[in-house]
This record gives C-alpha cells, structure tokens and sequence, in this order.
C-alpha cells in the first residue's frame, strides 16, 4: 500500500504524510503532483459544504452556487492552485478560503465558470452533501449579520468535519456487520433535542446487557474521537496542532 493510501486509510504511521503536506510538497514531478491531486480530491469532499454555503452567502442562487463550488475544485486542479500553498503560513481550510474569495473576485472566473469543463467528473454532485449545505446556510446565515460569510463558513466546516468522522465510523461498524448498533447508539455522539434513551431502555429495545451496552457506548465514543482528530490531521501542518484545531472545532460547533 502506498504512504497516500496508508494515509487515507488510517493507519498509524507518523510520518505518513497529511493530506495538507502532500497537496504543499507538490512538485514538478508527474508523481508528486498526481498523489496532490488524489489528496486534494479528498480534502474536497470535506470542504465542499463549507465553500458552497460561502459562496450562496455572496448572493448567487443554489445551481449557480453548486456550479460555482464545482469550478472552483475543478480551478485548483486545472491550475494547480495547491501548488503555490505554504502550509507554514496557515491552515488548509484558510487557504482554501482565501483561494476562493480571488476565484469569485475574478469576474472572468465566475462569468466562465458554468461553462469550464471537467468539475462534475473531478467531484461529482452529491444529492445529500448539497441538501445539507442548503439547510444549513438557510438555518445559520443571516444578511447584514458582522463577519457572517466567514462564520458560517466556520460553522459548515465544523459540520462537515464531524460529518466524515460520522460516515467513517458508520462505515467502520457496517463493514463488522453492527450497523443497527451504531444506529441506535449514534445519539451518544450526536446528541439531540430529546433526553438520551436510559440504558434500561436500550436492553429491552436492543435485547443486550447493560453490561454490554456501556462496553459499546464507551468503544463507540472512543473510536468517535479518533477518527475525528484523523480527519483534522489531515488539514494541518503537524500532530502538535491538531488539540488547538480541534478545541477551535468545538467552540465553533457551541456557539
């Protein structure tokens, strides 16, 4: 298996290179930038909520800003945007940011942009991911609100960060064959506006011991937390920035 796809699949070798220090270290290279543009790739799927509920913010309507979000991936690729990157100088999720606000102040880029060739390939439409991003920034945005492009920008990309954490250990559970245990303990880590079940509620409705049930919550919380601050390592520079990054994460989602 190559460091790239040791990477995205988890595994713990630290000096596996981020997906942040692949798409930086970015060179001249056909290989180099391949494995850049597969980790790029990935970090899209991520980020791509948080950029379309920014870019609605700037008044465009859904298709167009879906269109918009979609040439903009297809831009980084196109012109290896990623390359010029200095991971030293801020985070992924900045620079991503920052690299879409001259996108959309370029009045050729967005004039252009339903018309430029080979986005919907590179990251093709989800119909779930773009339902999400439309609720939230009609749940969370509000005109006129100081800095509220940004914030909600903050805000969809703690939500979409918690999201592939939540798919991944989905996908964890359903590849063991425990997907109605993962369904019905998922609230531990979600929350909701409901109390918690008791765990006397959950042995009749599961037919487990509480026993095993605590055992189960305790290993699903567990899990929770690493592939949370998995998919954040893969944004940032170092190990030694994830515990700030994530403390950030969590005041944003409790604001």
């Amino acid at each position: 298996m190559s460091s790239l796809a040791a990477t995205l699949h988890g595994q713990d070798d630290p000096f596996a290179p981020t997906h942040w220090s692949v798409i930086v270290a970015a060179g001249g290279t056909e290989g180099e930038s391949e494995s850049a543009a597969v980790a790029l790739a990935e970090l899209c799927q991520i980020y791509w909520m948080p950029l379309y509920t920014f870019v609605r913010t700037r008044g465009y309507s859904v298709h167009d800003a879906q269109d918009l979000t979609q040439s903009f991936f297809a831009h980084l690729i196109e012109h290896e945007i990623y390359a010029r990157a200095d991971r030293a100088k801020g985070k992924f999720r900045s620079f991503l940011l920052a690299s879409l606000k001259n996108f959309l102040a370029d009045s050729y880029s967005h004039a252009h942009a339903v018309k430029r060739g080979g986005a919907h390939d590179f990251l093709p439409l989800d119909e779930g991911r773009t339902e999400a991003a439309e609720s939230l920034f009609q749940t969370h945005f509000e005109i006129g609100e100081p800095n509220g492009e940004d914030r909600l920008f903050e805000r969809s990309w703690a939500a979409a960060l918690v999201g592939a954490g939540l798919e991944r250990l989905a996908a964890e559970y359903e590849a063991e064959g425990k997907q109605n245990v993962f369904q019905q303990l998922k609230v531990f880590l979600t929350g909701s506006a409901d109390p918690l079940p008791s765990y006397d509620e959950l042995v009749e409705k599961m037919g487990l011991p509480a026993s095993t049930l605590r055992s189960h919550v305790t290993r699903l919380r567990m899990r929770y937390r690493e592939l949370l601050r998995a998919e954040v390592r893969q944004t940032l520079a170092s190990e030694a920035e994830v515990d700030g990054e994530l403390h950030e994460l969590f005041r944003v989602l409790s604001s």
